[in-house]
């Protein structure tokens, strides 16, 4: 029977398929009814439920992805509930289209439970990506309801 991962290796395991650009592998880190909440995300939906939803949630982001994402700077915290681990990294950032680099601060609270990920809370900066690729305007006008009002 195989070694069953501990939360921090799955975290690592989560990290290294991300910059690796292996994302048809993400989903098989969750369980089958885990659950995502991407705090910070400006627009769209925060959270996510089940493997399924997840697994297409992460062809849709894959699909040209317009940046190469190198994690730095990697801390891994151990909290008293074996399960959970807080992890804080910078993603040195390069975005193909625009040709701009800069790095971004991460951090995401995992609860991992038999080797999958069950629980995930994650703070990533959404907007200093969007800046990047020049999509502010895009980004408002999805903000913007019908009197041009933030809605």
């Amino acid at each position: 029977m195989p070694k069953t991962l501990s939360p921090r290796e799955v975290f690592h395991t989560l990290l290294e398929r991300i910059s690796a650009e292996r994302f048809s592998e993400l989903a098989e880190l969750y369980a089958p009814d885990a659950v995502v909440e991407t705090v910070f995300e400006p627009v769209g939906p925060r959270r996510f439920e089940g493997r399924a939803v997840l697994e297409a949630r992460f062809a849709e982001v894959s699909a040209g992805r317009p940046v190469r994402l190198t994690p730095a700077n990697v801390l891994v915290r151990e909290t008293d509930d074996p399960e959970v681990v807080v992890a804080e990294w910078d993603y040195r950032v390069h975005h193909r289209a625009t040709g701009r680099s800069f790095e971004t601060a991460n951090v995401q609270i995992l609860r991992v439970r038999d080797g999958l990920i069950v629980e995930s809370r994650d703070f990533h900066d959404h907007l200093a990506l969007i800046a990047a690729g020049g999509n502010l305007p895009q980004l408002v006008a999805a903000l913007e309801d019908g009197d041009g009002r933030p809605a």
